[in-house]
């Protein structure tokens, strides 16, 4: 049986972040060997390896942690890229729907390690299945990220997915999941790790804007693609395990193009979810409200009809806290992945904040804000942690929570699937945070996955 494939929106996405980043710094696995992991805590690695420094550091093979990555696209071949620079980590296994790609990633590995030994799959099961592997790294549409992780996690391993998930449901499954397991689930979200969005937090935090009142976010818009003529699947992809649990559809040249799927609701909710979940979080980590989410949304967007793309398009919408905080939330002119239509304020009662573009620096409505720094007494906000690959190995080895948890994902995610709803309906809505439900029949209904098949049945 093989895998759905695993194609992502992030290529551009991916090379931006390196380059950002290079700116800014110039259960079935071994419960005997978990219980290991779990033992080591934060202490150094000292058993000598039989392997050469070159390859590994100094860390010895029998305290690497094993990985098993499923999607191995563009974004997945980031993650990949990313986790093989960590000497406390051996990637044992890849997949991917798309055979092809699963055979270039291990190459990949294989000539990273000087080896022949990288497993490939199509099915990611047997990455789930296999004992040796402590971690998967699932890089995926949206609507697999919660069901393959919920899948590693009965089996035993810890997990470090991609955002977001799918629908409100599921975040709170997955987190549910997590707890009940004693997993390490890390989101595969950088920004809490950025030096920009990192001091934007920190100084509205620690009232240098005075009390806050607004923040508004500017994001791209979302693409609108006409429908397409079905035609015959690429001879490496596995089209059933690709749709996965999404309603069947016939195949079209373009669908598991990252710059599509993401616009077709079945498998994602478009530029709002996608992007939104970087500088939303952010702009919600400011906010700092008791219960995270909002308690109101409203708002407008286009929804296209009789066209490939069925999720908001474009959207205006306007978010309350219950501490009286408002979030505005909008497009920008640029689609898809546009730096430039990026924006994110934080406006109090004694001044402003704000970055103009994602890779814009700081503009403040008394630069004297931007030169202020606090000893770690002082402030009010975490100490900047490491990118979020390296995070979740030390909390996998340390068993303490990763920068991006399981539960704050569910919020995040929660917050913008609310302004989708909204958007759907065309109404106002108002959210319990401790239920987790809206004051609208239909809108609760619209919590849950749009539609739902035995995909295992059908491969």
């Amino acid at each position: 049986m093989s895998l759905p494939s695993i194609r992502s929106v992030h290529g551009r996405d991916i090379c931006w972040t390196y380059w950002y980043t290079a700116q800014m710094e110039n259960r079935k696995i071994s419960w005997n060997r978990r219980t290991f992991i779990k033992s080591l805590g934060a202490a150094p690695l000292a058993i000598p390896s039989v392997v050469p420094s070159s390859v590994f550091g100094e860390t010895a093979p029998s305290k690497r942690i094993t990985l098993g990555f499923i999607g191995v696209g563009a974004q997945g071949s980031g993650n990949l890229r990313m986790f093989l620079n960590q000497n406390d980590a051996h990637v044992v296994a890849v997949s991917d729907a798309y055979l092809s790609r699963a055979e270039s990633a291990a190459e990949l590995v294989n000539t990273r390690y000087g080896s022949t030994d990288c497993k490939v799959y199509q099915d990611f099961r047997k990455v789930i299945e296999d004992p040796s592997i402590d971690a998967v790294v699932i890089s995926t549409p949206d609507h697999w990220h919660v069901p393959m992780s919920l899948m590693a996690l009965e089996a035993g391993k810890d997990v470090f997915c991609e955002k977001p998930t799918l629908c409100i449901e599921e975040g709170r499954t997955l987190f549910n999941a997590v707890e009940k397991h004693g997993a390490i689930f890390g989101a595969g979200v950088e920004d809490r790790s950025l030096i920009h969005f990192h001091k934007m937090v920190e100084w509205v935090k620690n009232g240098e804007i005075g009390t806050l009142r607004k923040v508004d976010v500017t994001l791209p818009k979302g693409f609108d693609h006409p429908l397409e003529d079905p035609a015959a699947p690429p001879a490496d992809l596995d089209w059933n395990l690709w749709q996965g649990p999404a309603a069947f559809h016939d195949f079209t040249p373009k669908r598991t193009d990252g710059w599509h799927w993401r616009y077709i609701r079945d498998y994602s909710l478009g530029a709002l979810l996608d992007m939104g979940t970087h500088l939303v979080d952010t702009a919600q980590l400011g906010v700092n409200a008791p219960e995270v989410c909002p308690i109101t949304v409203e708002g407008t967007g286009l929804i296209p009809e009789n066209r490939e793309s069925s999720v908001p398009v474009t959207f205006d919408l306007k978010y309350l806290y219950s501490h009286g905080v408002e979030m505005s939330v909008k497009n920008g002119p640029g689609a898809g992945w546009s730096p430039n239509s990026c924006f994110l304020r934080f406006e109090g009662d004694d001044g402003w904040i704000q970055r103009k573009t994602w890779s814009a620096g700081f503009e403040a409505s008394d630069k004297q804000i931007l030169r202020t720094r606090y000893a770690p007494e002082e402030t009010k906000h975490w100490p900047l942690p490491p990118r979020e690959q390296r995070n979740f190995l030390d909390c996998v080895k340390s068993r303490k929570p990763p920068t991006y948890p399981a539960l704050d994902l569910h919020h995040m995610s929660t917050t913008l699937h609310m302004g989708a709803i909204a958007i759907a309906l065309g109404r106002k809505l108002t959210w319990d945070p401790e239920k987790e439900q809206f004051d609208d029949q239909e809108a609760n209904a619209m919590r849950h996955r749009p539609t739902s098949r035995d995909w295992a049945a059908e491969a």
